[in-house]
């Protein structure tokens, strides 16, 4: 199986800055063997001695935000504020888990019914693999690191080949902190390395952040070896406009949404569906910020850039209608001007398909049940929110979501402790808030007789 390389290309130029070598199979059984030895100690780790660590961490995290920003830039054409936001992001995670951890990893006492004494321990379960993407490279690793640090587990990491200035940033910010050595490891493996890793008998549990298709690839190995995994997949995530008293505050936090990060998040508002009474003056205020752009950053990679092309011609070569942007650049560089698309029915590419990348894609629709309908015939589950200037019609409706993460007058829910993850082939088990330190545990049941 062949895999691609580790090195930094530049999406705003094209240009490829920095190669790294891919591990050997030596690397990864020096990984493996540092980050089990270190688990036999770490584990034993008074919680309330790990969390100073992982306050540590946190610290650093903001301390080099800027210097983060840029190595997000010039690899992945993150806008720079946006990658400060992104560490800062990163410090707020590693200080909940740290600030939290010790309460939410506290035994459950079982109300006794025969007699005797029980309760649900909360243990960790060994060295974990953490296969990461490119689109947020600090905050991905930060949600899945930092409560396993917390309850006593080690990671090996698996970062995105693109983006391995950030993984090894990452990786000095762990060392600098005080991470144990070996509690933390940074691998630059390959595809075929990735599955004896996850093989190997060290290894407890596997979490990735990626495509449905590595997602698949992965949760078959996991099970095949008897791993536990969690998986955080993509989605095509609905954003319903009902009835509002202020259409330019919801189409600009639709449009701002959209945008962050060029399009290219996970959670998303990548289907608008906007009631009929409201679509015509909601598309021309999304069209008008379009066509408003002097500039906009690069997506990704080239092929990022020409795969959102694809996606949106076929839609136009079928039917649907291209209100602004739309425009691939000449290359080697990546930019793809924002676009705002409507018209989209289900024989195209555009409706059944993630769109990642700065498209805004608008349905229109007569009633709340059709919008329902909509927002939930998708193979995606992660995500969806739901605005009425009545809070409980909005409400009705977002109760009914098929997703993970269910939102009413808000684009999404953000913050350290708030949980994330979704359901149907957007991948399942949660990240951050209480939940974050649920799944790679051992849930010890303890009992103790009369």
């Amino acid at each position: 199986m062949s895999s691609p390389a580790y090195q930094v290309t530049d999406p705003s130029t094209g240009e490829v800055v920095e190669s790294f070598d891919p591990a050997t199979d030596a690397d990864i059984e020096a990984a493996l063997a540092a980050s089990a030895a270190a688990y036999a100690s770490w584990k034993d780790v008074p919680i309330a001695d790990r969390a100073v660590v992982v306050k540590r961490v946190a610290a650093l995290f903001a301390e080099r935000a800027d210097e983060l920003a840029a190595i997000a830039q010039t690899e992945m054409g993150k806008p720079a504020g946006e990658g400060v936001e992104e560490a800062e992001f990163c410090q707020a995670i590693f200080d909940y888990f740290a600030d939290e951890g010790p309460t939410l990893a506290a035994d459950q006492p079982i109300k006794p019914i025969s007699g005797g004494r029980a309760v649900v321990q909360k243990l960790p379960i060994g060295p974990l693999l953490g296969i990461m993407p490119w689109n947020f490279p600090f905050y991905q690793i930060a949600r899945f690191a930092a409560p396993n640090l917390m309850l006593g587990n080690t990671i090996v990491l698996k970062h995105a080949e693109s983006v391995p200035r950030s993984a090894l940033a990452v990786e000095q910010i762990m060392k600098d902190a005080g991470v144990p050595e070996g509690a933390y490891v940074n691998v630059f493996a390959t595809h075929d390395q990735i599955e004896t890793i996850i093989a190997d008998q060290r290894i407890a549990g596997v979490s990735l952040t990626g495509s449905e298709r590595a997602g698949a690839i992965v949760a078959a190995l996991a099970g095949k070896n008897l791993k536990k995994c969690v998986l955080e997949l993509g989605g095509s995530d609905p954003m319903v406009v009902l009835d509002t008293d202020d259409l330019d505050a919801v189409a600009g936090d639709a449009w701002d949404f959209r945008m962050y990060n060029t399009g290219q998040a996970c959670n998303s508002n990548k289907r608008m569906i906007v009631m009929d009474d409201l679509f015509d003056d909601f598309v021309g205020r999304l069209t008008e910020k379009a066509r408003s752009l002097e500039s906009f950053s690069p997506l990704s990679s080239r092929k990022a850039a020409e795969t959102l092309a694809e996606q949106v011609q076929d839609a136009v070569d079928k039917g649907a209608t291209l209100h602004a942007g739309g425009t691939l650049s000449d290359g080697p560089d990546a930019h793809y001007a924002p676009a705002v698309l409507t018209g989209v029915t289900p024989d195209m590419r555009a409706y059944s398909e993630e769109l990642f990348g700065p498209v805004a894609v608008v349905y229109k629709v007569g009633s709340d049940e059709e919008a329902l309908a909509l927002a939930n015939d998708t193979t995606y589950g992660l995500g969806g929110s739901v605005f009425s200037a009545d809070p409980a019609r909005a409400e009705r409706l977002a109760q009914r979501l098929e997703v993970g993460m269910a939102n009413v007058n808000s684009t999404a829910g953000e913050g350290a402790e708030i949980p994330f993850g979704g359901v149907k082939r957007s991948g399942f088990g949660r990240e951050l808030g209480p939940l974050g330190m649920d799944e790679f545990v051992n849930k010890r049941m303890f009992y103790i007789a009369d």
